[in-house]
């Protein structure tokens, strides 16, 4: 896609500003982001691009043409239009009531992150926006900032309760690396990820993901729940974060099955992700796939947000000659799957499992062989 002929075709000339803005994977951590777990993300080869211009006037004015559509808005007039571009005026308004000086723009934005697969298309555009913004004010700003106003954004303007993964992993990823994060504290490592023979398959699953909202507030609200009840022994523990997989099962049987389940998924993945990182700074790649299928079965048997799609193609995965490691990644029910497989046998397991899986499901899956890419980038 050449953004500069489309930029030109619709507002003539040349734009000033060129950046990108990655989608991410989270590779084990799931559902412990607000239980003050860690996550290990990494930024994928799926984009985000923008190219652009300042204007004289106070308006922002974006062409998508995956959309065909061209929308703007007012910096003055920031309100909901219902529309993509409402995350751009998300980014527009946290940025303002930041102190930022604000600049219309014109710009072009193309992206192939899938949409609503749990790659953080989202997370991904309002990132983009903000460097954008920010290039133009001349301000500068941090990774962890403009991830922090970009989560801001998505909570206070769009009206969804997401955590800072999703912006963090995008805006403070390093190439060749994976990034943990710990979601008390907000701190940050880089984890060299350089898997040379190795390699990271995503597949989306082509699944509707209906169920995972109201899942997603169930889980939370166990969580609170087996919380709760644990702190009668152990007052001091903040979060499920502080109670360890040897006093969870000491009380376990106190707790409502259900509830019991969900702590001990949580407090299962908060380690296993630890002893993830671990193997991956001595280089054991297969106990890392090894944490990955430990992690779905944890997500299919404790958390209960997996689903016959998911669970197919996971474990399709796993029966293939050089797969290490398979899992689903995200909220769960639908979306996609993670698989660290031999490079050279990557592009085949995608062609055979996208067949199969069509057989078995009547869905069409797509899949991408992803290496741990840089974070957003101002690139001109």
């Amino acid at each position: 896609m050449n953004l500069h002929s489309l930029f030109a075709e619709r507002f003539g000339g040349e734009p000033t500003v060129v950046l990108r803005s990655p989608g991410r994977v989270n590779l084990i951590g799931e559902h412990v982001d607000y239980n003050d777990g860690f996550v290990l993300p990494m930024a994928v080869s799926m984009q985000t691009d923008m190219v652009l211009r300042p204007r004289d006037d106070r308006k922002v004015v974006l062409y998508s043409p995956i959309f065909d559509s061209q929308m703007e808005f007012s910096l003055d007039a920031i309100e909901k239009q219902g529309t993509w571009i409402d995350f751009a005026q998300a980014v527009a308004f946290v940025l303002h009531n930041d102190g930022v000086e604000l600049t219309g723009f014109e710009g072009v934005v193309w992206s192939n992150v899938p949409l609503a697969s749990g790659l953080s298309s989202s997370a991904s555009f309002e990132v983009a926006v903000a460097l954008a913004f920010l290039e133009l004010a001349k301000a500068d700003k941090s990774a962890a900032e403009v991830a922090l106003l970009c989560q801001k954004a998505e909570n206070q303007f769009i009206g969804v309760n997401c955590g800072i993964m999703d912006q963090m992993a995008v805006a403070a990823c390093e190439k060749d690396h994976a990034l943990l994060l710990d979601c008390r504290d907000l701190s940050m490592q880089q984890v060299p990820f350089q898997l040379k023979d190795h390699a990271i398959v995503v597949v989306d699953s082509d699944a509707p993901r209906e169920l995972a909202s109201s899942a997603y507030n169930a889980r939370r609200t166990q969580c609170e729940q087996g919380l709760a009840l644990l702190q009668q022994w152990y007052p001091e523990a903040k979060s499920l974060r502080d109670i360890t997989p040897d006093q969870l099962a000491l009380h376990s049987g106190a707790l409502p099955e259900e509830v019991a389940k969900r702590v001990a998924h949580v407090v299962g993945e908060i380690a296993r992700t630890e002893e993830a990182v671990e193997a991956l700074k001595s280089g054991d790649l297969a106990k890392f796939g090894r944490k990955m299928n430990e992690s779905h079965a944890s997500l299919r048997d404790l958390y209960e947000v997996t689903s016959f799609e998911l669970d197919f193609l996971t474990d399709w995965a796993r029966k293939q000659p050089g797969v290490l490691g398979s899992r689903m990644t995200g909220a769960g029910f639908g979306g996609c799957t993670v698989t660290l497989v031999e490079k050279d046998k990557a592009d085949e397991l995608i062609q055979r499992l996208i067949h199969d899986y069509a057989i078995a499901t009547d869905r069409q899956a797509r899949g991408w062989v992803c290496e741990a890419q840089e974070g957003a980038e101002i690139l001109g």
